[in-house]
């Protein structure tokens, strides 16, 4: 089976085939970053746009690098340091951007469904790097890999996706990706952070941290999204770390012993997790950076070019 999407928006949209297809494609462009020089010319003569209207530093800098290693001409856009700051609109500055004929645009905004729509509106393909509140998909994807690569394989694992379950993108789109690839789901968080009718997801849903972690073989930690709340959510963020804050006491009384950590990033230190759990030998958080760069590499190459680019 060949890739035949023109954009990549969400996981919600692609059916398990396709998912390991983005999987196993990353897989093999691993090897990439051990080489002396890092560059393959699987998309020579092709442009990728960075077009980011929100702050970045680990999916702009890995789609960037992803970018350079294929040999692509990588473009990076943002928003402050654009007309966009001048009352262009999102959908004008997309357009004459697309005037330039570019071949993929990477975007991430704040608005969910901006990268929908953006892809209804460009002939050229679409990356979705994160929309609002609605979808992260290569972050899924990447969390996937990790977690595929560390256990051998992902049918039948537990994974327990804890705290601001509501406001976060990249546990939507790990529940969509995970339970597609026939993983076992529990979000838990306090009932304010968790989204109404979530158990229609296919999840099941904890209220207590030590209720969430025991026996699963995977524990992601969510940070507090404080730029999509409206206030009032929790009492305090002392309250909210004394009680959901993963601490390497807690892990050691109730989690397995070969559970793994992860976090999308950015970790608020002794917040969500305690300095001890994320520099720890249950974290794979540096991984899962690492595997950011190989799947977004997969993600362009399949999008960019993979009918006529050559891999090597």
């Amino acid at each position: 089976m060949g890739w035949s999407r023109k954009d990549l928006v969400a996981i919600r949209d692609l059916d398990a085939a396709e998912i390991v297809m983005i999987l196993d494609t990353a897989a093999s462009l691993q090897e990439i970053a051990g080489r002396d020089i890092k560059k393959v010319p699987a998309l020579r003569g092709k442009t990728v746009v960075n077009l980011f209207y929100e702050a970045s530093t680990r999916t702009r800098t890995s789609f960037e690098i992803a970018g350079k290693w294929l040999s692509a001409d990588v473009v990076n856009f943002s928003a402050g340091g654009s007309s966009t700051a001048k009352g262009e609109s999102f959908i004008d500055t997309a357009r004459n951007i697309a005037a330039m004929s570019p071949d993929v645009v990477v975007v991430r905004h704040s608005s969910s469904g901006a990268a929908a729509l953006l892809a209804r509106t460009l002939d050229c393909a679409v990356v979705n790097a994160g929309d609002g509140a609605h979808e992260h998909p290569t972050q899924a994807l990447l969390d996937l890999l990790t977690v595929r690569e560390r256990k051998g394989h992902l049918d039948g694992l537990s994974v327990a996706i804890v705290g601001d379950v509501a406001h976060s993108r990249v546990a939507r789109s790990n529940i969509h990706g995970m339970r597609k690839l026939g993983l076992s789901v529990t979000v838990a968080g306090p009932p304010t952070l968790i989204p109404p009718f979530v158990q229609e997801l296919g999840v099941k849903v904890a209220y207590r941290l030590e209720d969430a972690i025991r026996d699963v073989d995977v524990i992601m930690m969510l940070r507090l999204q404080h730029e999509r709340m409206t206030g009032g959510l929790i009492p305090s963020l002392r309250e909210y770390s004394r009680t959901w804050g993963l601490t390497l006491d807690r892990l050691r009384a109730h989690a397995r012993p070969d559970v793994l950590i992860m976090h999308p990033g950015p970790v608020n230190r002794g917040i969500e997790l305690s300095p001890e759990v994320a520099d720890g030998p249950y974290s794979v958080i540096l991984d899962q950076v690492a595997k950011g760069v190989a799947v977004r590499m997969a993600v362009l190459y399949l999008l960019g070019g993979s009918k006529g680019g050559d891999q090597a």
